[in-house]
């Protein structure tokens, strides 16, 4: 990869952004999730200004808004002229949820994730102190058990029929809340790279992929048939992910997929099969020492991804040709990397990738942004705007 000459002028580290692989991403998602409406996950961008660049380019028709990861950023986000949010996970926050039944109050379009009785004694209490009624989205959970294997997320209470059609019944008691959408995230298939390096984990992956394909399907439309013979039509049904965008593409019972990494593609995305996104995102260091002929090292660089400790959340180099020492690892000031003899030398720029896709801007004020290799300006992070949410 070739960044901007003008690039090497910047103070280092910094993260970019090529507007041109963002442009195609875009295009790809677009034409990948059709017909299905498309929400933008916030969490995989944690940028405003990327943000609304991004949504200027889905037709209005198609675009059925955002999928935020906080009460707080919700919040910011209706603060900066945004609309149309579905809460991604549960929030107990208080100040920051009355902020939002405020913004309901006034006409935004916001709806909140729930699946137990704690969430709704909580966003009912609030609503009613405001004066309006909380629009819910019920998140099921669409994991599969095995034995001595649980093969998806640990995120919803709501796993049978008897306990969904027990927290309906919560819910239609309570006059502050009622039922807009269901979510039924199939992070199995959307989160689980399929093209793992090791043949027997690969081999796995796929035969299991392949089975909880159809049991994610009757999961959802039995829920679906149960809500809507109590409460008539959803609004909508979320399902899927980057990873599933073409398998939710073909589920019936989907109205909108949310993407939020793909736009990026960060490396965990390497390891999908059949993945059309291109990297768009990433940062350089700066070398500034040469202690061996096959040794340079970096300061900084030691942006690990969160998840299950292991190398696939490391950065990625985009020169093959260079690897960590596996005793040190990307390091926290200073990062020694193995390299080919005089690979590299000393004030040389090292350009790497996140493992994940928004957590690159909590490490960054601006992205700075490029196209056909020409600079084009910076783009502010959360983190630039002074925000912080998880």
């Amino acid at each position: 990869m070739q960044l901007p000459n003008v690039f090497q002028q910047l103070e280092h580290p910094y993260a970019w952004i090529d507007l041109n692989a963002l442009d195609r991403n875009v295009n790809v998602m677009i034409a990948g999730t059709a017909p299905k409406q498309i929400r933008i996950a916030t969490k995989s961008i944690r940028s405003l200004d990327v943000l609304q660049y991004i949504q200027t380019r889905i037709p209005t028709h198609r675009f059925a808004g955002y999928m935020t990861f906080t009460a707080a950023e919700t919040v910011y986000l209706c603060e900066a002229g945004l609309d149309h949010f579905l809460l991604g996970y549960p929030t107990l926050e208080s100040h920051s949820t009355k902020q939002l039944m405020q913004w309901i109050q006034k006409g935004k379009d916001i709806t909140f994730m729930v699946d137990c009785e704690a969430h709704i004694t909580f966003l009912a209490q609030l609503a009613e102190d405001v004066g309006v009624a909380a629009p819910l989205c019920i998140d099921i959970n669409v994991s599969e058990m095995y034995p001595g294997l649980y093969f998806g997320t640990r995120r919803s209470s709501l796993q049978t029929a008897k306990q969904l059609k027990m927290f309906l019944q919560i819910i239609m008691s309570n006059p502050f809340v009622y039922v807009t959408s269901l979510m039924g995230y199939d992070a199995q298939l959307a989160g689980v790279g399929d093209e793992a390096p090791q043949k027997m984990k690969r081999t796995a992956i796929q035969t299991l992929q392949q089975r909880t394909r159809k049991y994610v399907q009757k999961q959802r439309t039995k829920a679906i048939n149960i809500i809507e013979k109590q409460l008539g039509p959803l609004r909508f049904v979320n399902g899927g992910g980057t990873g599933s965008m073409a398998y939710s593409t073909t589920c019936e019972e989907v109205t909108e997929i949310t993407i939020g990494s793909g736009l990026y593609k960060p490396a965990l995305f390497d390891h999908y099969r059949d993945m059309p996104f291109e990297a768009a995102a990433g940062y350089t260091v700066r070398a500034t020492r040469k202690p061996a002929k096959h040794t340079i090292v970096a300061h900084g660089g030691g942006y690990i991804a969160s998840g299950a400790i292991g190398n696939d959340k490391a950065p990625h180099f985009i020169d093959d040709a260079l690897s960590f020492y596996k005793t040190e690892g990307a390091g926290e000031v200073q990062t020694p990397i193995q390299m080919p003899k005089n690979r590299y030398d000393i004030g040389d720029g090292i350009v790497l990738r996140h493992a994940k896709a928004g957590e690159l801007c909590e490490r960054f004020n601006v992205l700075h942004s490029y196209r056909d290799k020409e600079y084009v300006g910076p783009m502010k992070t959360y983190r630039g705007d002074g925000q912080c949410f998880l």
